[in-house]
């Protein structure tokens, strides 16, 4: 018998068996088997086309819904996060005997700035208040950057894969968008409805303008490709088109604050505005605040406006600290946040406890409309002030210096990049980062798969640029001693 009739037995026989099987639960009312040829798709996948699981799960993280955990605190997002956690498996079984990875990627100042933000959330989950909470915290950031930091770097080697990555992101994120408009519209754009429209998609619309801040750079960037055709130019336009407006619906004031910090680094970045300069403005700003704080906590303790449909008026609101819940709510976390670090300066309460740990913390005083006695209103809005509640000085410090080593790497690829399409892909990039860094201030999202996948994605990507930029000037260099 030759080999191919060998194959179609086989596959009649696997066919009939699987018939067989199904036959078998279904007399019983029993429907697991149906589920097993995509269990069977995807454990191929792991083995035999890892890159494109990853590429998969790239494709559905903005689809996905995240279903709370109560026992633990923590949400688990379907079907992202298992598909994630069996790549971080798969990754601790092969790194012993057969994966290998750039020496240069590995000592990159920012990968090691990342693996002491692992190690020092691996310890304080050990000294936690809680933890089973911070372990399963410690082990859900590790399936966050493994694939998308480590695994990247090997499936990156071209800007046609980083537009690839993007696209891969964008897409879904569109039908996101369409699909929350169109329920927006239903309640004829509504401020209060577009707190929840974008559900089960996102919690909320701070989550929801967060990404959509984040991905208008890079849209925005991919449509100023000039490799790509006319036609595909177009369709690039008009994904630029449907993410500003689900941006500018999201009602998100942080959003809308943090792209106005983009523009404005933007602006530094391109016209290579000096850091003298810069410095020289930001210590005149903060000590006219200080000069003036009384008078500006004054202004702002007056302002009254609410959030509202009108544009400006919800800008302004922005800024109300008398009668904005949401805003005078924010406080209360930071405040909280600000004495459990004072408890425990050196550690921390633990990762991913601040939510079960902060209702001690609270005054009388401070809290609002929307406070619970119980504490159980979630984490405390803060990437910096939620470190360093959970983490201690050192919990915060190491993602600040992730934070200042991204846009120091990304600030210096974009100089050296010489093709014009590179570098509109590093601005979108580099301008996305500042977008959530500025929108970190005031809420935290990098325990979700939602801000995860592309913050640690494109992380690995300036990483990876800023390699083959210094690999380049390096043989310019060797080049020009032969000449010589």
């Amino acid at each position: 018998m030759s080999a191919s009739k060998i194959k179609i037995a086989v596959v009649y026989l696997l066919s009939f068996l699987f018939v067989l099987v199904n036959m078998y639960f279904v007399s019983k009312n029993q429907y697991y088997a149906y589920v097993l040829p995509f269990g069977i798709f995807f454990l191929l996948l792991y083995f035999f086309a890892l890159d494109k699981l990853i590429w998969f799960i790239v494709f559905l993280t903005p689809l996905a819904i995240t279903i709370k955990d109560s026992d633990f605190g923590l949400g688990v997002s379907l079907p992202t996060e298992p598909l994630m956690a069996g790549v971080l498996l798969l990754f601790i079984i092969k790194i012993f005997y057969d994966w290998r990875f750039d020496k240069r990627f590995i000592k990159h100042p920012l990968t090691l700035a990342i693996f002491f933000n692992l190690l020092w959330l691996l310890l304080t989950s050990i000294t936690s208040e809680l933890p089973i909470v911070s372990i399963k915290f410690f082990i859900s950031r590790l399936w966050f950057v493994v694939p998308f930091y480590f695994i990247m770097s090997k499936l990156i080697k071209n800007t046609h894969d980083i537009r690839t990555f993007s696209w891969l992101y964008i897409i879904p994120l569109l039908i996101v968008i369409i699909y929350t408009t169109i329920h927006h519209s239903m309640w004829g754009f509504d401020t209060k409805a577009g707190h929840w429209v974008m559900s089960p998609f996102y919690n909320d619309h701070t989550a929801y303008g967060m990404i959509l801040a984040f991905y208008l750079p890079i849209t925005i960037a991919v449509a100023f490709t000039k490799e790509y055709s006319k036609s595909v130019r177009i369709y690039s336009i008009i994904a630029v088109s449907i993410v500003f407006l689900g941006f500018f619906l999201s009602y998100s004031r942080a959003a809308w604050l943090s792209f106005i910090a983009g523009i404005g680094v933007y602006l530094l970045v391109h016209f290579r505005i000096k850091l003298r300069y810069v410095l020289i403005s930001l210590i005149t700003v903060v000590g006219l605040f200080f000069a003036f704080q009384n008078q500006i906590l004054d202004k702002l303790s007056k302002n009254d406006q609410d959030s509202s449909g009108n544009f400006m008026e919800h800008v302004s609101s922005s800024s109300n600290i008398a009668t904005d819940a949401s805003n005078l709510e924010r406080i209360n976390r930071w405040a909280c946040a600000i004495r459990l670090f004072e408890e425990r300066p050196v550690v921390g309460w633990g990762p991913g406890t601040y939510q079960f740990v902060y209702a001690p913390m609270q005054r009388a005083k401070e809290k609002t409309i929307i406070s619970t006695d119980f504490g159980d209103g979630g984490n405390a809005h803060s990437e910096y002030l939620g470190p360093l509640a959970e983490g201690g000085l050192l919990g915060s410090f190491s993602f600040i210096l992730i934070g200042i080593l991204i846009l120091t790497t990304g600030i210096r690829v974009y100089y050296r990049a010489s093709d014009t399409s590179t570098r509109y892909m590093i601005m979108g990039i580099l301008v996305a980062f500042v977008t959530y860094f500025t929108h970190g201030f005031l809420n935290n999202f990098l325990d979700s798969d939602k801000a995860s996948v592309p913050f640690w994605g494109f992380a690995a990507i300036l990483v990876l640029i800023d390699i083959q930029q210094k690999e380049k000037i390096q043989q310019e260099n060797k080049q020009k001693e032969i000449a010589q």
